[in-house]
């Protein structure tokens, strides 16, 4: 019995079954055809038409996959159903592989291939970041691009013979197919055959020696398979290794990029694959890509002093005094509120200001206007301290920090670039709308080179707050100036900034960056700043924490 009789024995039992009442060595009516073989899968990764809607979509959307599937086929048959089954295998949550059997046998290297990158070692790793994740699992494939290629091309004699496998087993269901007609056509026509229509026991055996010579043909071109799928990629597995490796390592970086960014993941899942693409590529080479890490770790703290700041507090606990502000009563009084005869006391000391409350000291309430950050970038910003960390990264890191702080606090955030007196920019992320990252890149990468001045950035930031008082009757404003050099301004211009001061009630925070006689006592930025400090050690992130604390 060939294998598809093994495979359906109750059709094989059937069509070779005799009568009770027929001789021996003559069939009721010839043998039946062996059973079809079903035909093999072309995927060797287990998919629903909902998992391929999302290949086809991120296929339609990157040309560089359709570039990469062009230049396959060109050179490899089926190479379409190999990228397809490495997108699947890197987005599926739980990728299944076939079993070889199931396989159709032009797709065996394809299956083996797909195994060695689901047997590497770091497919876990790459798995992590790009399952779910169209855009991610797409670029894991193009990153391997260049190990499949070598694959396939070490596995054309395999592929080949495999095609001959495919082309042997339909040729020998043809030749059973047509063999089994022939002794029907025979019986029906010649003189001697049976009133019945049964076959003649010569024409039957003919049929099953048809039968059996193309089943061995078959069997013999599948053996001959698998034997070249043992031996198909013989550096499959090195191959796939250093390929999942790379596209690990891709993604990983990819990932952090964004998250140091700011580019959460469902802005990401809105962008189109090549918007995502184009933003990963500047994300890589802008200026300001080797601190990436640095601006992560800025955002970090931030994130972790707006967790320590305590609502309607004004700084460290130090203690209890009288007073009337219901925020900060200390428990004690408020259970006398429980007590209906205590009420009418309460009430009293409540109105005579002689409730207990907790006193603090230390910082102020935060701002409630925009949060304007002057970032410095003089020729002097292009020096580097400890960590190679240059002080237009550090100051560029402290401000799109500050551009979170004002986000979460639901303020508008300013970011003005300056230099010299006649060199400013303003990038304006209004709280009511999102901060593409696109604008928050052009934000970062901007450097104006030139000398300093004082004067037109904090004019511009003062007409900023007026205008927004204007606009919207809010005060309280918060203007940070970050800069490594220091420089004159008029006893006229002073007076006018202190009025404004004044009136639109804003604060100012001055840090000088690597360069201490800026905050020196005695500078003009003294005079100007309410909070003034000094960094001169750029990896420590926290000599700036308590801005994020009382802003």
């Amino acid at each position: 019995m060939d294998d598809d009789a093994r495979a359906h024995p109750d059709a094989a039992a059937e069509g070779t079954a005799s009568r009770p009442d027929e001789p021996a060595g003559r069939a009721a009516t010839g043998p039946a055809p062996s059973a079809a073989a079903p035909a093999g899968h072309t995927g060797a990764v287990v998919a629903d038409r909902f998992d391929r809607v999302v290949w086809h979509d991120i296929y339609g959307q990157s040309a560089a996959l359709r570039e990469l599937a062009g230049e396959l086929g060109e050179r490899h048959a089926h190479s379409d159903d190999l990228l397809t089954d490495a997108f699947l295998a890197a987005y599926k949550a739980a990728p299944r592989l076939r079993e070889a059997a199931e396989m159709e046998h032009s797709r065996l290297v394809n299956h083996r291939v797909v195994a060695a990158l689901l047997d590497s070692p770091g497919f876990a790793e790459l798995h992590r970041e790009t399952v779910g994740d169209p855009y991610a699992a797409a670029m894991a494939v193009l990153a391997q691009a260049g190990a499949l290629r070598r694959m396939l091309d070490d596995a054309r004699p395999a592929r080949d013979r495999d095609e001959r496998a495919d082309r042997a087993r339909q040729g020998a269901g043809d030749a059973v197919t047509v063999g089994a007609e022939a002794p029907r056509q025979t019986g029906d026509e010649a003189d001697g055959g049976d009133e019945d229509g049964a076959v003649p026991g010569p024409a039957a055996d003919a049929v099953r020696r048809t039968d059996g010579d193309a089943g061995d043909a078959a069997r013999r071109a599948a053996a001959g398979a698998g034997q070249a799928l043992a031996a198909a990629v013989p550096g499959a597995p090195a191959a796939a290794r250093g390929a999942v490796a790379k596209s690990a390592a891709g993604a990983r970086k990819e990932a952090a990029l964004m998250r140091a960014w700011g580019v959460g993941a469902g802005e990401q899942e809105r962008m189109s694959f090549d918007e995502r693409a184009r933003l990963a590529e500047r994300l890589r080479t802008g200026r300001l890509a080797e601190w990436a890490e640095l601006i992560g770790r800025f955002r970090q703290m931030a994130d972790g002093e707006r967790a320590r700041k305590v609502e309607n507090a004004t700084g460290e606990l130090i203690g209890v005094t009288l007073g009337d502000d219901l925020s900060r009563v200390v428990p004690s009084e408020l259970a006398s509120l429980g007590l209906p005869e205590l009420r009418a006391v309460f009430a009293a000391r409540y109105a005579a200001g002689e409730l207990m409350l907790y006193d603090s000291r230390g910082e102020q309430a935060t701002g409630r206007g925009a949060v304007i950050a002057c970032v410095d970038t003089s020729h002097s910003m292009y020096e580097a301290g400890p960590g190679g960390i240059t002080r237009e990264a550090w100051a560029k890191a402290c401000a799109l920090a500050l551009l979170d702080q004002a986000r979460q606090g639901g303020r508008d955030f300013v970011g003005i670039v300056f230099s010299a007196a006649d060199k400013l920019r303003v990038f304006r992320f209004p709280a009511g709308r999102p901060a593409g990252p696109d604008r928050v890149l052009d934000f970062a990468e901007t450097f104006l080179g030139g000398g300093t001045s004082y004067q037109r950035p904090l004019t511009a930031a003062c007409e900023l707050l007026e205008e927004e008082f204007n606009d919207s009757a809010r005060r309280r404003g918060d203007i940070v100036m970050l800069t490594d050099d220091d420089c004159g301004v008029t006893e006229e211009w002073m007076r006018g900034w202190n009025e404004a001061k004044r009136r639109l009630g804003f604060r100012v925070f001055g840090v000088g960056i690597g360069a201490p006689r800026v905050a020196a006592a005695g500078s003009v930025l003294e005079a100007l700043c309410d909070n003034l400090r000094s960094v001169e050690d750029f990896t420590d992130v926290h000599a700036a924490a308590d801005l994020f604390r009382v802003i």
